[in-house]
């Protein structure tokens, strides 16, 4: 028979085995959260390395800030002779006098849908208070297919708070009316009109 010391040492000894396993258990995971978040932490500050800041384009000021100091109006293209004529006007909304403005564009050509950037003059190229200039682009319309206004730069720097909105709608087009004139059934002196005043004989 098992002594009833002997009984305590082996529920002493199961126990305090149990105990270890538990702890152990314990420090195996403490140590991997602790590995794989120091992986989270050093993949994350790697991918925040490699990714460059944006730089300003070469001779490229910041936007401004403030309130918009021209409104601009896109017409709708028009189609003349295989070419596309963008075009609209700007006008200087804001008390400063204006020089040296151009408007930018963005166009897409339809071979590899790779956007270009347009700089357009504007004319006249300086606006003074309420003053208003036109620009206009023409290209081959099946070189490009979309387009969109980036902005509108002053000193060829500089773009400049503006405002936006739809300009002149394509004109209508015009649909040439012909006359069609139908000759009446016995009109001509070799017809024959068979009706029951006028019966025929057939052979």
């Amino acid at each position: 028979m098992i002594s009833k010391s002997s009984s305590r040492e082996l529920f002493a000894e199961s126990k305090s085995s149990s105990g270890s396993r538990i702890l152990a258990v314990a420090c195996a995971l403490a140590v991997a959260a602790i590995l794989l978040g120091g992986y989270a932490y050093l993949r994350n500050r790697h991918v925040t390395a490699m990714v460059p800041r944006d730089p300003l384009p070469e001779g490229k000021a910041a936007v401004a800030k403030g309130p918009a100091k021209v409104h601009v109006l896109v017409d709708d293209p028009l189609l003349k002779s295989g070419e596309s004529i963008i075009g609209g006007s700007v006008k200087n909304i804001s008390n400063d006098n204006l020089t040296g403005l151009a408007v930018e564009l963005e166009l897409w050509r339809r071979q590899d849908g790779i956007a270009e950037q347009k700089t357009v003059a504007l004319e006249p190229a300086t606006l003074s208070p309420s003053q208003e200039g036109r620009y206009t682009l023409k290209f081959p319309a099946q070189e490009y297919g979309s387009i969109r206004l980036v902005g509108v730069k002053q000193n060829e720097s500089e773009l400049l708070v503006h405002t936006s909105g739809p300009g002149q709608k394509r004109p209508l087009e015009k649909t040439e009316s012909k006359t069609v004139i139908v000759k009446k059934p016995g009109s001509g002196k070799d017809e024959f009109l068979n009706t029951a005043d006028n019966p025929g004989r057939v052979p």
